[in-house]
This record gives structure tokens, sequence and C-alpha cells, in this order.
């Protein structure tokens, strides 16, 4: 896997074998960023990361200058990787790593973030209520963005903070505000 812009394009790192994730296409993440570099300063950017995964996505938000990423993940495999990782990009200073299920992160923090992003398993039960979850807990500031990577199945037309749909081959962004 490798981090395809900002300070840290080009680099490296290497999930093992048995990590349990799904990493975002290096062509999604590409027009993802696309789209965000239009939308956001990266560097008064606070981010969440619902779901930490291999790193690759709060590692591209560091690479753009974001410097208050918090990123959540539950797996003891996926967490001891993002932590190498982490120390061997040089940015520790950037991203809070948390060992922990992101529903309790989310259902107990009073923390507020500007751009929130959840790139859940798609089969987790839970994933057609994240959105709601997101905006009842209060945790976007005001012109806040969320983005729910998610299946083709689920649809989010309807929800009432949509705001577009975008999809990039097998990899479904919505984005909520």
């Amino acid at each position: 896997m490798r981090i395809i812009g900002g300070d840290l394009k080009g680099r490296r790192f290497n999930p093992p074998t048995n990590l349990q994730a799904r990493p975002t296409t290096d062509m999604a993440k590409e027009s993802l960023f696309n789209i965000l570099n239009n939308m956001i300063d990266f560097e008064e950017t606070t981010v969440l990361d619902m779901f930490g995964g291999t790193g690759g996505i709060s590692f591209e938000f560091a690479s753009r200058g974001s410097n208050n990423i918090v990123t959540i993940e539950k797996s003891g495999i996926n967490h001891g990787f993002i932590k190498k990782a982490i120390a061997e990009l040089g940015v520790g200073d950037k991203i809070n790593l948390i060992k922990g299920d992101t529903f309790k992160f989310v259902n107990s923090t009073g923390a507020k973030f500007d751009l929130i992003f959840a790139d859940p398993p798609y089969d987790l039960k839970e994933l057609p209520t994240i959105p709601d979850l997101i905006f009842e807990k209060e945790l976007l500031n005001e012109e806040g963005i969320f983005i729910l990577e998610h299946p083709k199945e689920f649809r989010f037309e309807s929800h009432p903070h949509f705001m577009e749909h975008r999809n990039y081959g097998h990899v479904n962004f919505t984005f909520f505000k």
C-alpha cells in the first residue's frame, strides 16, 4: 500500500497478510481526496477515522497536513500494525490511535470533529445506522462532513443529512453534512 498525496506521497507501508481489513483502493482514495481538496483546509480539520483498518485513510490526512486525527481500531493485529506504521512514517504527533470499539467511543466521547470518515466492515450489522448515530451524538462541528464508505446495496439519499453519493467501482462514498 502507498500514500497517494501530500508530504508523504509515494511512501509505502506493507500490512501483514493476517490483517483484518479491506483497504480503500488507490483509485477511490485519490478521487475522495480530490473532492476533499475543494471542500476543506486539511491543516485546520479535526478528523475521526472510525474504523482504522490499515490506517491508510488516517495516513492520507496526516500527509496532507491534518494535525488532529483520532483513529479507532478494535482489532489487536490491525492496531499493532497501525501503531508501527505511525512510528515508521513519523506521524505520531498527528494521529491519536485508540485501541477500542468505535461504538463505545462514539457513545462516550464529548469531542466534535470537522470530518468523520467511516469505512466499516461491509458485513457489519450496524452499518446502516452509523449516519443516524453520528448526528444523534452531535459529533460533527457546524459545517462538518461525515463520509461513509459502503457497499452498493446501501442507499442513503433519503437521509435528512444526505449531501451526495459517489461510486468508484466497488467503492461507494456517501457524504453527509
